[in-house]
């Protein structure tokens, strides 16, 4: 199937029901990251000497690790869901496949603007963002 077009009015009329997501998916992220952060350095305690942490706590920090994974993995299918291409979870970037005359080009939005106002070439990304 092919993927779905957005018009610019269209993409902005997503934003409704995407920048929820969008916010869902940065904070998820930045969730994960932690939780990868307090396991890892929990394993590099026993791995140097115990540390005074049970081994169970390990096994803890690991099942939080692939819950907050899977919270993140919901999220980015219900984006994928709406034909919205993620290309930053960090910061909440993402893009819209559209036609501009008659060339397939990307609208590009970030967590954080009003609307969706810039689109770029396929291979150009961010950097190559042009007001629309």
């Amino acid at each position: 199937m092919p993927p779905r077009r957005f018009t610019p009015q269209e993409a902005n009329q997503a934003l409704v029901e995407l920048r929820p997501l969008v916010e869902r998916m940065v904070a998820a992220k930045g969730a994960l990251d932690e939780a990868q952060e307090r396991r890892d350095e929990a394993a590099r305690k026993i791995a140097g000497n115990g540390g005074g942490i049970p081994p169970q706590e390990l096994a803890a920090l690991q099942t939080r690790v692939e819950r907050r994974a899977a919270v993140l993995a919901c999220v980015l299918s219900e984006i994928d869901e709406l034909g919205v291409l993620v290309k930053d979870i960090d910061t909440g970037l993402v893009d819209f496949p559209s036609l501009r005359d008659g060339e397939d080009v990307l609208l590009c939005w970030r967590l954080g603007e009003e609307a969706v106002a810039h689109w770029h070439s396929l291979d150009g990304g961010f950097a190559g963002r042009q007001p629309l």
